[in-house]
């Protein structure tokens, strides 16, 4: 059964890799902490979000701490929710007006999002509990 997992475990790492990059670039580029999660904050109040900057940090710490969890392998199912949540936001907001395509026939669009989406939704429905296969004493008098 363990070796079973071994592919699971490696697709919640990679993922969670390829995940952690975006807020750590959000935290940090421009050479100062939260300079670029200022820009991001204009961006979602310019949508019509409240809070826009306080929302942008909500966003980097959730990805974050879910990003961390599932590099630990715990509270699998809550990360994957919350990651798809953020991705399907980005959809809505950026990307799903830039068409299909990240690279090649268009830019910025939505494919890398959906491939992520199925990813997170694979592990979580993988890590999902399920009620035990033995019978309960209860059951069995």
């Amino acid at each position: 059964m363990e070796q079973a997992r071994t592919p699971l475990n490696a697709l919640r790492i990679a993922v969670a890799l390829i995940q952690i990059v975006h807020p750590l670039h959000g935290l940090w580029s421009g050479g100062h902490l939260g300079e670029d999660i200022a820009g991001f904050g204009g961006f979602l109040s310019s949508v019509g979000l409240p809070f826009g900057v306080a929302l942008a940090w909500l966003t980097i710490l959730v990805q974050l701490a879910a990003c961390g969890a599932l590099l630990a392998g715990r509270y699998v199912v809550p990360a994957c929710l919350a990651l798809i949540g953020i991705l399907a936001a980005g959809i809505v907001l950026i990307h799903a007006h830039e068409g299909w395509f990240v690279v090649g026939a268009g830019r910025n669009g939505v494919e890398f999002s959906a491939l992520l989406i199925a990813c997170l939704a694979s592990l979580a429905w993988a890590s999902w509990p399920r009620p035990s296969r033995t019978r309960s004493t209860a059951a069995a008098r």
